[in-house]
């Protein structure tokens, strides 16, 4: 398969994400590539190759070009560790999609409401630039969510309770062939639950 120059892999990764979070491309497009002409001219190239269909969606064979990285994660509250994690899943592939959980599903797996809702949880991770896309968890199973993105790979923090070789069977079973890994961290003892617990104190000793 030949590589893509920057430009035509530019127009493949904002289609996967405009149809990801259902956006109008020729917006976003517009929004990215301001020569109206070269962008007109790469489209109807990448048509003719048969790597997006007449109606601004990637084929199959255009999804084949794209190595689409997934990561998930409460995001309560941002802090170096989660920077150092988002840009090392980001380096693995051509986008990262980062899946935020749902308040239902914080409360069930920390035992406690997180500070900030879904939403805005979601939308301080859409703000990193390394992010290409943030998107609510579909509560209940998990896969659900994994089989809407079909990510080429998933990448797990170094302290999510998720097991690689069980993570990746699951996958299989639902016609999946996903590579999991695991990702290492150089401040593995910050936490957002230890950064709550000290402002809690500071507040409560103020």
């Amino acid at each position: 398969m030949q590589t893509l120059d920057i430009i035509d892999n530019s127009i493949l990764r904002i289609l996967y994400v405009c149809r990801l979070l259902s956006l109008e491309p020729h917006d976003s497009l517009a929004d990215k590539i301001y020569d109206e002409k070269l962008l007109n001219e790469r489209i109807e190239s990448l048509t003719k190759k048969d790597l997006i269909s007449k109606d601004l969606r990637l084929t199959d064979k255009g999804r084949e070009y794209l190595k689409i990285v997934l990561t998930g994660g409460v995001f309560d509250i941002i802090h170096p560790g989660h920077i150092y994690t988002l840009r090392s899943a980001k380096a693995l592939g051509d986008i990262l999609i980062v899946i935020i959980a749902r308040d239902s599903t914080a409360i069930k797996s920390k035992g406690k409401k997180p500070i900030h809702d879904e939403n805005t949880r979601c939308e301080l991770v859409n703000s990193l630039r390394f992010v290409d896309a943030a998107i609510l968890g579909r509560e209940g199973d998990i896969f659900k969510t994994v089989e809407y993105v079909r990510p080429n790979i998933i990448a797990l923090g170094y302290d999510q309770i998720h097991e690689e070789r069980f993570i990746a069977e699951e996958c299989k079973k639902r016609g999946l062939n996903i590579n999991v890994v695991r990702l290492d961290s150089p401040l593995p003892d910050l936490k957002s639950t230890k950064i709550k617990e000290v402002l809690g104190k500071s507040i409560y000793n103020f």
